[in-house]
């Protein structure tokens, strides 16, 4: 196990266990570690690198929503990586941006397997923290990062312009991005 490994996951523990100077401490450094991982792969799928950010918030916020989903005896980075893969593929099918070879650095990807309890729990949480946000953020987050709707069918079923609809995208993942860095849980 590599060092980053067992320090990642030791912050992940402590976290679960209720440490949120650790939680935040994780956090911190995943993000770091997401912004290289998305910026080195949306440079090679000829994307700019600017919506490396978006992604960082959102791998960061399903990270957070899934944490019940981690299991303790496997390793982290691979569960890690599988999130910000997924994310990634998400976010160039939306974008439209066809052939693209994706790798996560030979780590297998661990499935986890989630009962009907953790699920709504998961979905309860989410809500809670959309809840904090005002209302055409909440909107434009569940319409576009939740339902997989376009910018411009989102901005439709808003009723904002479809620059509103990236604006509250934005700031809303910025926004809940804090909240959990903070510790302050749903």
């Amino acid at each position: 196990m590599t060092t980053a490994e067992t320090d990642l996951k030791a912050l992940m523990l402590a976290g679960l266990g209720g440490d949120g100077a650790a939680y935040r401490t994780l956090l911190d450094r995943l993000s770091r570690h997401l912004r290289a991982y998305f910026a080195g792969r949306l440079s090679r799928a000829g994307r700019p690198a600017t919506d490396s950010e978006d992604l960082v918030q959102e791998a960061l916020l399903a990270i957070h929503t899934n944490r019940h989903t981690y299991e303790p005896s496997e390793p982290f980075t691979p569960w890690v990586h599988a999130i910000a893969r997924y994310k990634l593929i998400d976010h160039l099918r939306r974008s439209r941006t066809p052939g693209v070879h994706l790798s996560i650095e030979d780590s297998e990807a661990i499935v986890a397997e989630n009962d009907d309890r953790a699920g709504a729990e998961s979905a309860l949480d989410l809500n809670k923290l959309l809840d904090r946000l005002p209302d055409k953020m909440r909107r434009a987050i569940r319409c576009v990062k939740i339902e997989g709707l376009s910018v411009a069918e989102a901005a439709r079923r808003c009723g904002m312009t479809e620059s509103a609809v990236k604006v509250n995208v934005h700031r809303g993942l910025k926004t809940l991005s804090r909240s959990i860095a903070s510790g302050r849980q749903p």
